[in-house]
């Protein structure tokens, strides 16, 4: 699937996309706009104070859609050379969404490694970004 169909939001800095490997309902990432920056710690004061809102919102459209109990952040950029954010929503309990049930199992440990085989329709993926779509 062309990864442009998951874009969620654009902001000035930033984009919000839906992570096409949904084992994690509701898997997102936040990425940088701003060409050849890699590092976290490299964000300009625009780009952080964005970050953050950015963040927030993201937060508060996933608590509205999923309820997850916790979060998982990271920050990696070694399969893909650019600053972004992986948003990873937690589950304590299993979650039913579309008729399909999400099943974290991994709760309480790293959420790597994860279920890479888990494939979602392309219809399932865009119903699942428009459900963040209309809060975010």
């Amino acid at each position: 699937m062309e990864f442009e169909k998951l874009l969620i939001k654009r902001y000035n800095h930033w984009e919000v996309y839906l992570h096409e490997n949904q084992c994690y309902l509701g898997r997102s990432y936040i990425w940088a706009i701003r060409d050849n920056v890699v590092d976290f710690f490299d964000m300009n004061e625009e780009e952080k104070r964005e970050y953050f809102q950015v963040g927030k919102e993201l937060k508060t459209a996933l608590l509205t859609s999923f309820n997850p109990d916790l979060f998982n952040y990271a920050t990696l950029a070694n399969t893909s050379p650019h600053l972004h954010t992986h948003v990873i929503p937690r589950y304590k309990d299993k979650r039913e969404f579309m008729g399909i049930i999400f099943k974290d199992e991994r709760w309480g440990r790293n959420y790597a490694p994860y279920d890479r085989e888990f494939k979602l329709t392309e219809s399932k993926l865009l119903e699942i970004k428009n459900r963040i779509q209309l809060i975010l």
